[in-house]
């Protein structure tokens, strides 16, 4: 999953970036609210953590003018504001969950979990397509109750397909939502993942639609229940 971390102070920012690379997230950073502007206008991600005092304008004025134009990624406010209205204010803007400083880092990871989770449709943090499970909290994969190893990118792949099953996701979105901006894949690597995804989990779990993308299935086709 990708999340976009906007907030000015930098040794925060650092300490909070680390946190999330920590916890498998892929991060990208802007330290004021046009730069965060550019990048939400421009690029995808799953999340974004928005400070409030930015330096140049309010958090929430920047995060309602992106609710106004149709901008719905889950958003969660990092503020040292405490008083009940500045919390209004956020709920009011847009925000989809608030966090005052000081905190724990542990604690913005599993509120950044539950906000994507939520946003997919699922409220349980343990994800399951069929026999297949994905602790969103700890990352561990199941099979039928038995753990499997995964490399970083494997999980984040398979945790992307698993969140938006049973939709059909392109090749551009897994692009977009599960590698790094600077990094981006070269055309095969996706099908190279995929592929050792299908060797340690199942060949017909992963549906190719041809011009579409991926499937993460539930049952085998042509099995009778």
């Amino acid at each position: 999953m990708k999340c976009l971390l906007v907030e000015d102070d930098q040794a925060l920012a650092r300490e909070l970036s680390q946190a999330l690379r920590d916890g498998d997230w892929l991060v990208e950073h802007a330290e004021n609210g046009q730069e965060a502007d550019f990048l939400v206008r421009t690029e995808t991600y799953d999340t974004l953590i928005l400070d409030v005092g930015l330096p140049d304008g309010d958090g929430t004025r920047w995060l309602a003018s992106w609710r106004d134009d149709g901008i719905d990624l889950p958003v969660l406010i990092l503020t040292a504001r405490e008083r009940w209205a500045d919390k209004a204010a956020g709920f009011t803007a847009g925000a989809d969950d608030y966090v005052t400083k000081p905190f724990e880092s542990a604690e913005v990871l599993f509120r950044l979990r539950a906000l994507v989770r939520r946003s997919h449709g699922h409220s349980h943090p343990v994800l399951k397509v069929g026999e297949l499970s994905l602790d969103t909290h700890t990352q561990h994969v199941a099979l039928a109750g038995r753990p499997v190893g995964l490399t970083a990118q494997e999980t984040r792949l398979l945790s992307y397909l698993m969140h938006a099953a049973p939709r059909v996701v392109s090749r551009s979105e897994l692009s977009e939502h599960v590698y790094d901006r600077d990094h981006e894949p070269d055309s095969n690597v996706i099908d190279v993942q995929i592929s050792r995804l299908r060797r340690k989990l199942g060949a017909w779990r992963f549906a190719t639609l041809r011009g579409q993308g991926y499937r993460l299935l539930a049952e085998e086709p042509g099995v009778d229940e």
